[in-house]
């Protein structure tokens, strides 16, 4: 998926002060032709953390934080709604896909509707943005430009629900007011509830790994949090940018995060130069470096029996799988009003905002 299906990476500079940028993303996932696997699942991330999840097998909408207890002592029938929402969406999930394979003359075979929207919020200097977009089987189908109050038709059977909703300016200004403020208001009271967790510091732990000795020396680091966080190599103390492949911030699963840079040295350098190397990490704001020598004798290679650190990439990948899976996520609807919970999706009217003959 092109941008459904995506982690934010909220890069910072080496010395520059690192914005504290919060975020509430909903994912949801109308499949067909999937065997073991639920027509309809919801799921709920504050800072790319998973808060909540629903599905059609469970049919129920749960807390999958402790802290998440906390709305219900202020709100007591918030996962009854919550749940009443998923259930009420799941066949207006079901009637899109099938919408959606009219519009790509298409019958049977494995098919995925997918939307994420959501919110961001710098605690600093108070800048919000919000993102509203769906897809169909993998690619882009239409995305709502916030600046511009418009939605973008990357697909051609996209064009006629572009059309629609952008007459719709009841309907815009509800998105717009959703993503810019009630989004904003569920994130600001989700992130006091986790505050102990969501605003905690963690450093990782750091492993020299390399396949053979000739491969690329990779620095990897997992255990760190938040995901505010920069990785790189340095030779003298100056940042290395040739011969440097950096790898995505991927979740582990306790909630943590991993991450990785390869350096690939060139055959002219020789022993006596390894240590000019070294592999520095920085989270939040640089008052935290921890600074990694390149060192022959710390590599781990792949003739080594596997330790718990392996255990844990491993591990953190396949969880890393099948969350990717799990955020596969969509549905066309219309937009909640601000008494409705953070994740309203339940319309009867969803087939007639799709339907080109509406």
């Amino acid at each position: 998926m092109k941008t459904l299906m995506f982690v934010f990476l909220l890069g910072i500079g080496l010395h520059g002060a690192a914005a504290v940028t919060h975020s509430l993303k909903y994912f949801y996932t109308a499949s067909s032709g999937v065997p073991n696997f639920p027509e309809y699942v919801s799921v709920g991330l504050v800072d790319d953390i998973q808060i909540s999840h629903c599905d059609s097998n469970t049919m129920r909408n749960e807390a999958k934080q402790d802290w998440m207890s906390r709305v219900t002592a202020e709100d007591p029938q918030y996962w009854e709604r919550e749940t009443q929402t998923c259930l009420g969406a799941q066949q207006s999930f079901k009637a899109n896909i099938e919408i959606a394979k009219q519009r790509f003359n298409q019958t049977g075979g494995v098919h995925i509707f997918q939307k994420m929207y959501g919110c961001e919020w710098d605690d600093e200097t108070g800048e919000v943005n919000g993102n509203d977009q769906y897809g169909y089987d993998g690619e882009d189908f239409i995305v709502f430009d916030l600046k511009t109050e418009t939605y973008i038709a990357p697909k051609p059977q996209a064009v006629i629900t572009k059309n629609k909703w952008d007459h719709d300016k009841a309907w815009i200004a509800q998105d717009k007011n959703y993503l810019t403020q009630i989004c904003i208001d569920w994130l600001k009271k989700y992130v006091d509830y986790g505050r102990s967790s969501l605003l905690r510091t963690d450093l990782p732990s750091v492993s020299l790994l390399q396949k053979t000795p000739s491969s690329p020396v990779s620095c990897h680091v997992t255990g760190f949090y938040p995901d505010s966080a920069t990785l790189i190599w340095r030779k003298d103390g100056e940042e290395i940018h040739e011969d440097v492949d950096h790898g995505e911030i991927l979740p582990n699963h306790d909630g943590s995060f991993q991450m990785s840079v390869d350096l690939k040295l060139p055959s002219s350098v020789t022993p006596e130069d390894w240590r000019r190397y070294d592999c520095v990490f920085q989270l939040y704001g640089g008052k935290n470096d921890i600074v990694t020598k390149l060192d022959k004798a710390v590599i781990r290679t792949n003739e080594e029996k596997p330790d718990n650190t392996t255990v844990i990439i491993i591990a953190a990948v396949v969880v890393l799988a099948l969350v990717l899976i799990a955020v596969i996520g969509a549905v066309i609807y219309k937009k909640k009003n601000e008494k409705r919970p953070p994740s309203p999706i339940s319309n009867p009217e969803v087939m007639e905002q799709l339907n080109p003959n509406a």
